[in-house]
């Protein structure tokens, strides 16, 4: 993902608008004696999250080839006793902790999925109390919060009105497309769930914003040939590159942040000959739909101008086509600072004494978002660093916390 936008708004006074009763949902949650051994328990276990952590990091699961570490995820889910334990169709590992009945039924997430390759080392090395290894904080933190919040909900013997559904899902990253949360909403649990919590990465950040995106792949093609013998025709990597050039000129706002990238490019056969095909992987994003419309059709407008300059450069043998195929279309979206789920997260995250924003993100929450179902995105804890480079790390100091913020969360919207 995964990762949180810089956060965009401290909202101490979002909770100042919160009922009375509702206010006190962390506070009153913090006085019953089941919730505060669960919480006990936390602190306690947390050196096994964060070795289960490290064991989950260092199973590979690049894009599409989540399997693995699905399995892993699963036999941990059967392991610590939760009932109905699955994998459904997409590759999602779901287990069921049953309530007094299915209402309200919380799903709770992170990602298997990582941006990273198959064939890389996934090692973890330690430096100190620093731990370092691709895909360490994003999103095998979230993974092990997960298992720890099961832990210690069965060790505090807490019950709750409300079944909450853990899963382990495919598809965030990269050109997954959400496919694991399209699978969830869709059809796995289509129709069933009240309220979806992300846990992704570090820190204690609340996403409430969905950052959108589209992504494209395009594919200028063209009859190739030698450069020498055949020079005039139209050169489908000249062609990409004007259009590079064209998109690189862009002006986007900063307020709805709206922003661009062309991220990968390929094709030609070798130095002396003209290639028969190029192609480009670009990303457009924004917080707002329209906005995101907007750089979507220019972007259009600059490859369309660009096949028409390098056609008409060259001779009218050979000319060019492309291709502008939609790879990713991650709907942007929001759950209001005063919604229900919002206002819970604010307020036991104060309870627990830690300092509260609401940012944006693009994460599995975005889907459920652009349904209207009540979601957000939160921080697994602890410090993580370097995001989606080979380079990542993860700091535990303090890490109990994020397990102790998802588990109050949990309960608190699992009771009615």
């Amino acid at each position: 993902m995964g990762r949180f936008a810089t956060a965009v708004a401290l909202v101490l006074a979002a909770s100042a608008s919160l009922g009375t009763q509702e206010a006190s949902i962390g506070a009153r949650l913090l006085e019953q004696s089941d919730v505060k051994a669960a919480l006990a328990a936390v602190r306690q276990n947390e050196p096994q999250v964060v070795q289960e952590q490290v064991e989950l990091s260092e199973i590979p699961a690049p894009l599409m080839k989540e399997g693995r570490r699905g399995a892993a995820l699963r036999r941990r889910f059967d392991a610590l006793g939760l009932s109905n334990v699955r994998t459904d169709a997409a590759g999602n590992v779901l287990g069921d902790r049953r309530g007094r009945s299915l209402h309200p039924h919380l799903v709770l997430a992170a990602h298997l999925d990582t941006v990273f390759p198959e064939g890389t080392n996934v090692k973890t090395v330690r430096e100190g109390g620093i731990i370092k290894g691709p895909g360490i904080a994003d999103d095998a933190r979230g993974l092990a919060v997960l298992l720890g919040v099961i832990r210690a909900l069965d060790a505090g013997k807490v019950r709750t009105d409300g079944t909450i559904t853990f899963v382990g899902n495919v598809g965030e990253e990269g050109l997954g497309d959400l496919r694991g949360m399209k699978q969830i909403f869709n059809q796995t649990l289509k129709g069933e769930v009240d309220f979806f919590v992300s846990i992704d990465g570090s820190g204690l950040d609340v996403a409430n914003v969905g950052v959108g995106s589209h992504r494209y792949r395009v594919t200028f093609k063209g009859p190739g040939g030698h450069s020498y013998g055949d020079f005039g025709l139209a050169n489908p990597i000249h062609a990409l590159g004007r259009a590079i050039a064209q998109i690189a000129e862009f002006r986007v706002p900063s307020d709805p942040k709206t922003t661009f990238n062309v991220g990968r490019v390929g094709g030609g056969t070798s130095v002396n000959s003209i290639p028969y095909e190029a192609w480009m992987e670009v990303d457009m994003r924004s917080v707002d739909p329209a906005a995101l419309d907007a750089v979507d059709t220019r972007f259009g407008k600059a490859v369309d101008r660009a096949l028409v300059e390098e056609n008409g450069r060259w001779d009218n043998r050979g000319q060019l086509s492309v291709v502008k195929d939609l790879v990713g279309d991650r709907p942007a979206g929001r759950t209001p600072d005063d919604s229900f789920i919002v206002r819970t997260a604010v307020d036991v995250t104060r309870a627990l004494g830690a300092p509260i924003d609401l940012g944006a993100g693009s994460t599995d929450a975005n889907y459920p978002m652009s349904l209207e179902i009540p979601a957000i995105t939160i921080g697994g804890g602890g410090t993580g660093r370097g995001a989606h480079s080979l380079a990542e790390s993860f700091d535990p100091t303090d890490s109990w916390r994020g397990t102790q913020r998802a588990l109050l969360l949990a309960v608190a919207l699992a009771r009615k």
